[in-house]
């Protein structure tokens, strides 16, 4: 996320604009202080048009503000606990269905990888954008979803439009569906040679966690050492 005086520059920028706009949004995180920092960001709702009107940290938490609150747009991070945002997604199903006041879905994750784009787009979402966005950026791309459009991060269009180019579903992968969303993240990242140290302080985890996901992995698919996960990862383009 951009600092806040980028984002007080862009919005002044828009004129009289961001005044005039109003969207009503709930974020879904587990990193609380993650949550904190979006709402510091984008919820000024004199200058942005942005109200926050909710947020959760798992999935149960979340189907019930959002099913409480009807905002227009849930910021919906892809990895939480109970069943991720897929989960989300499928329980909200009729709110996003509903023809006079539907909740729209836009992803907000630290992941590019494509089965979690993928995953979120086919359960309902209406965009994607990674968590390098800016706050100006991301404040446009909720107006955008709030008014139907579909809206992604550059490199992520072309996930989207390569997996609905072809009716064919994708092949199952086995030995990946054994691995927790957490599992799969931390396995990508070590996969890109980032040390133990470096994936807990991007996923808000200790040092520990991360070693006990990375054991989990290497147990479930049968591996001895990072390097024959990285290979593996490789293998499966996850990287």
């Amino acid at each position: 996320m951009s600092e806040p005086t980028e984002a007080n520059e862009s919005v002044e920028s828009t004129g009289g604009s961001a005044a005039e706009r109003h969207v009503r949004v709930v974020l879904v995180d587990d990193h609380r202080m993650f949550r904190t920092g979006v709402q510091a960001e984008i919820g000024r709702t004199e200058q942005t048009g942005v109200e926050v009107v909710g947020e959760a940290a798992d999935v149960d938490q979340a189907v019930t503000v959002i099913t409480a609150t009807r905002p227009e747009v849930v910021l919906l991070d892809v990895h939480l606990p109970g069943g991720g945002g897929v989960e989300v997604l499928r329980r909200c199903a009729p709110l996003m269905a509903d023809a006079e006041q539907p909740v729209r879905f836009l992803a907000l994750s630290v992941s590019d990888a494509a089965e979690d784009v993928i995953g979120v787009i086919r359960g309902g979402a209406r965009g994607y954008v990674t968590k390098t966005i800016t706050g100006s950026d991301l404040v446009d791309s909720v107006f955008r979803v709030q008014d139907g459009d579909a809206v992604f991060s550059p490199r992520l269009a072309g996930f989207v439009l390569d997996a609905f180019a072809s009716t064919d579903a994708p092949p199952v992968d086995e030995d990946l569906d054994r691995l927790t969303q957490r599992e799969r993240e931390v396995l990508r990242l070590i996969a890109r040679g980032y040390a133990y140290k470096e994936i807990a302080k991007q996923l808000f985890i200790s040092v520990k966690t991360v070693e006990s996901h990375v054991s989990a992995v290497l147990r479930k698919l049968q591996l001895s050492n990072r390097h024959e996960l990285t290979r593996w990862a490789t293998a499966r383009r996850l990287v």
